[in-house]
């Protein structure tokens, strides 16, 4: 009873919870470069990205300028993110390891406020279910989300809140002007988009069901998307006006098989994607179907309808998921370019708040359940476990084997090369085997490899000619390169997609099969190898010295073109 009695007290874990998503970000401040990060689409990318784009000085360039330091100057400034995002703004002021720090902050907090501000008055509405709000709030605002995508993801029920508010015409101050800062940090094309194509078949449906115009929802609705269309100007700019084509024209996705489809789509409904992965397979997914049994057994239907209809979207949402990559899509695919060059199957950027409210609403009709001396202190526990499960997924714990941010980028290692090579950073070309091209990217040298999804196509069939030989040897390579394309990197088939190989690796090449002539006529002049290259002579490739750096997680073989 005493427990029962401290958990009604609703400001007492709403403070706690707010602690624990701060004691879950300091890390960042605390450790600095010693702090450990995602590097899958983050420290491999984004993160570089963000620095390289301070360096150029085209932070404020226009639509047709380029990055001079990536892919000898053919990358478009469009290719990086606006300089509207807030994320950006942060990366320009402060060191990277604080910015990503403080992005994160910035995100968590945000993503408890809206789905806290969201349950409390459109989903877990009584009064003493104050442990349930917050204990689904507070492990919404854990989950494992993809960091450059700000509050893409975690943002959509403090959108959502401020929507509904629109529709009954309440609170609307603060609702309109959640809906105009937002899209500053947030995306469309990797988040929004997916999220207000979805309000729009809401408020259609709604119009139907009520025969009533819902203006307010439906101007809000498109108020919301100008102000993304301001703010990603770059990207819409790209669409409208540059017509050279770029390596998503082969972005050919649609490659799996109907059985490896069906399988796709039970594996993304419990596991989910890794970019939006909601950990809600061990505790959120068992109790919301046992809720389903306890509905199917009292036959209450009608009262449950919110439940029933996160249960079937959520399963939806996998379908077309999987779907999306079926070869049925194909022919479609092959006249439509759009749906070549924009992936539609991010509709599953949904999934993380409809997870989530389904946990509250899980965890609301146990608390109502009978023997509630039982159930109700288990709801308190399954939010505790829902937490514990989420604890291993921080960045600290979950990348606490992989380089920290100081390891990855090498800095003090890679202002030893540019010394030992003497010449001004703009006066070669430098290509990386073995490690990620953002680690020389970074420290400011300029790359003709790189990893982007939006650079010229005749770039890729330009550099496809330095690694064919290699790309003929394994078919793996071959596709992962030629029907995406993203990583357009110096790949060995020897080491395949691996590309992190550190300074306590025994992995050698031994037969590295480039055409150097394709190569030097990109204008290469250096290869930065994580790995030594035994045939390296008979490549045209002069070893100049291996450089080795306590701090750095590399050990970085310079070779020279000859």
């Amino acid at each position: 009873m005493v427990i029962i009695n401290i958990l009604k007290k609703e400001k007492t874990y709403t403070v706690l919870a707010l602690i624990i998503i701060a004691v879950w970000v300091a890390p960042y401040f605390i450790l600095g470069e010693q702090t450990h990060m995602r590097i899958l689409d983050n420290l491999d990318s984004n993160v570089a990205w963000y620095k390289m784009l301070m360096d150029s000085g085209q932070l404020y360039g226009s639509i047709h300028a380029n990055i001079p330091q990536i892919i000898n100057g053919q990358l478009s400034r469009n290719a990086i993110y606006s300089e509207y995002y807030g994320i950006v703004q942060i990366f320009r002021f402060f060191p990277g390891e604080i910015a990503y720090g403080l992005n994160q902050t910035i995100s968590r907090f945000a993503a408890f406020l809206g789905m806290y501000l969201l349950l409390k008055k459109y989903v877990v509405k009584e009064e003493n279910l104050g442990i349930i709000r917050v204990g689904a709030a507070l492990t919404f605002a854990l989950t494992p989300f993809w960091a450059n995508g700000m509050l893409s993801t975690l943002g959509m029920p403090l959108a959502l809140w401020a929507f509904l508010n629109i529709r009954k015409r309440e609170q609307m101050k603060v609702s309109i002007l959640t809906l105009t800062l937002l899209p500053f940090y947030s995306t469309f094309m990797l988040g929004f988009f997916f999220f207000l194509s979805a309000m729009g078949i809401f408020w259609l449906v709604d119009v139907i069901r009520t025969k009533k115009t819902q203006w307010r929802l439906f101007c809000s609705i498109a108020y919301m998307t100008v102000i993304y269309m301001f703010v990603e100007y770059r990207d819409f700019a790209s669409l409208i006006f540059l017509k050279e084509k770029t390596n998503r024209s082969e972005f050919f996705e649609s490659t799996n098989s109907l059985l490896a489809t069906i399988r796709l789509i039970f594996k993304n409904y419990v596991v989910g994607h890794y970019q939006d992965p909601t950990l809600y397979q061990y505790v959120i997914l068992p109790i919301s179907l046992f809720a389903l049994v306890v509905i199917i057994l009292n036959k209450s239907w009608n009262q449950e309808k919110l439940f029933i209809g996160l249960h079937l979207v959520n399963f939806l949402l996998s379908v077309w998921y999987a779907f999306w990559w079926y070869t049925g899509w194909i022919p479609l695919k092959q006249k439509v370019s759009i749906l070549t060059t924009f992936n539609f199957s991010r509709y599953h950027y949904l999934k993380p708040m409809i997870i989530y409210i389904l946990f509250a609403v899980s965890l609301q009709i146990l608390w109502r359940f009978k023997h509630k001396l039982i159930w109700r202190p288990l709801v308190v526990l399954l939010v505790i476990i829902q937490i514990a499960v989420l604890i291993p997924s921080n960045e600290q714990i979950a990348f606490g084997d992989s380089p920290s941010y100081g390891q990855f980028y090498a800095v003090k290692e890679f202002n030893a090369i540019k010394k030992f090579i003497g010449k001004p950073v703009q006066g070669y070309r430098v290509v990386s085997i073995g490690i990620f091209p953002a680690v020389a990217q970074y420290n400011g040298m300029y790359t003709l490899d790189t990893y982007n999804n939006f650079y010229p196509l005749s770039y890729k069939h330009q550099f496809r000619k330095i690694i064919a030989p290699e790309l003929a040897k394994s078919k793996t390579l071959k596709d992962y390169f030629d029907l995406w394309g993203g990583r357009c990197y110096i790949f060995s088939s020897e080491l395949g997609q691996y590309y992190m190989y550190s300074k306590d690796s025994k992995k050698v090449i031994h037969h590295l099969d480039l055409n150097i002539q394709a190569l030097k006529q990109m204008g290469d002049n250096y290869v930065l190898s994580a790995v030594p290259i035994e045939n390296a002579k008979e490549e045209s490739l002069d070893l100049q010295k291996v450089f080795d750096s306590k701090d750095a997680y590399w050990r970085i073989y310079l070779y020279k073109v000859k």
